[in-house]
């Protein structure tokens, strides 16, 4: 259910303009908050329309968004964080046991350095970029529960209390504010509020834990090297929830430059898949964006060490049977022709792991 507030406990950032705070050389790059209060509690159909315009509009441009006033209690966030974190301090091979198998499944604990996130779909370079630069994290991946041929890979109840229905009812939490987003999307794009609803109510999406641990930086100095390489998500939405440690950066498109994204409190960080990308034939724009090491505590003379971090992102996906083809009112000539996403998503899957 949708109710209250966020608090993430993070530190409080600094506005201007209802904007992300960057340097300078980085002023044409803007990611807003957005009140999302206006749009769920609008008292006009009008307001309601001006919200989700200006969703849409940074979609366009920065392909990212601060959403506030989302709904999510900050009891049910910190909840999940806090399940989230005993899992990580399990014994490794009490988590081993719950391991990542298939990309069908796509379910199951992903140890550090297995995961290669990357734009390349080459699995030989993929593979390369591992042995040179692998991910410095690990995940838990959860779908719906309900599947008779993918199942999640549950700790036991007795190993780790509580974790599997926390995490369920998360789930549920996400997919719902996941609705209301592309509902305003919808609007957004003159499509009519509801066009996506028959089209993601299957809630084939993707609960992804993450963990970076501390590392030291003498690791990370390799070229390429990151907490999680530069990427675009594959999906039509991702709600990340960030702790205050921070780390998030994001390519602006017209410079290359990558920013970062600083935590701010009572926030939701939501950007544009791939899919959505191509589905609006690229009128909504998938970023690029990476997790880089925050500064480092020095330890010795040589060498430091990066403080741990903790977040949680929902991978929205449309439902695996749905056809993604160019919108209405997204351009006279599709750039792409239609394709399947459930063969989309597995086989970016697919490429990504070992």
């Amino acid at each position: 259910m949708l109710h209250g507030r966020l608090s993430v406990f993070v530190r409080p950032a600094v506005f201007k303009r209802q904007f992300a705070s960057f340097s300078p050389t980085n002023a044409s790059f803007n990611i807003p908050v957005i009140n999302f209060a206006k749009y769920r509690l609008a008292s006009s159909a009008e307001e309601k329309k001006r919200t989700a315009d200006e969703i849409v509009s940074a979609f366009k441009e920065s392909g990212f968004i601060y959403l506030s006033n989302h709904g999510i209690s900050s009891h049910e966030v910190k909840s999940t964080f806090q399940k989230s974190a005993e899992f990580f301090k399990l014994p490794s091979e009490t988590k081993d046991k719950l391991a990542w198998e298939d990309p069908r499944s796509n379910r199951g604990y992903v140890a550090i350095g297995r995961e290669r996130v990357t734009q390349s779909a080459d699995p030989k370079e993929i593979a390369a970029l591992r042995e040179k630069a692998p991910d410095f994290k690990e995940t838990m991946e959860i779908g719906r529960d309900w599947d008779s041929e993918w199942k999640n890979q549950w700790p036991a109840e007795t190993v780790a209390p509580g974790f599997k229905q926390r995490m369920l009812d998360f789930y549920e939490t996400c997919h719902e504010l996941h609705v209301h987003v592309m509902r305003s999307i919808a609007l957004g794009l003159d499509l009519g509020e509801h066009f996506f609803d028959n089209k993601i109510d299957e809630k084939c999406h993707n609960l992804r834990l993450l963990s970076y641990p501390p590392v030291k930086t003498n690791l990370l100095k390799n070229e390429g090297q990151a907490r999680a390489g530069a990427h675009s998500d594959y999906g039509t939405l991702t709600l990340l929830f960030q702790d205050t440690v921070g780390g998030l950066e994001v390519q602006n498109p017209h410079t290359g430059e990558f920013v970062p994204a600083t935590p701010i409190e009572d926030t939701i960080v939501i950007n544009v898949g791939d899919l959505l990308a191509r589905w609006s034939n690229d009128v909504l724009r998938s970023t690029l964006h990476r997790v880089v090491a925050p500064p480092a505590e020095k330890i010795s003379e040589s060498e430091g060490l990066t403080p741990a971090r903790q977040s949680i992102a929902f991978f929205c996906n449309p439902n695996f049977s749905a056809e993604v083809a160019c919108l209405p009112n997204c351009g006279d000539v599709a750039k792409y022709p239609p394709i399947n996403t459930g063969d989309y998503i597995v086989g970016r899957l697919a490429v990504t792991y070992t």
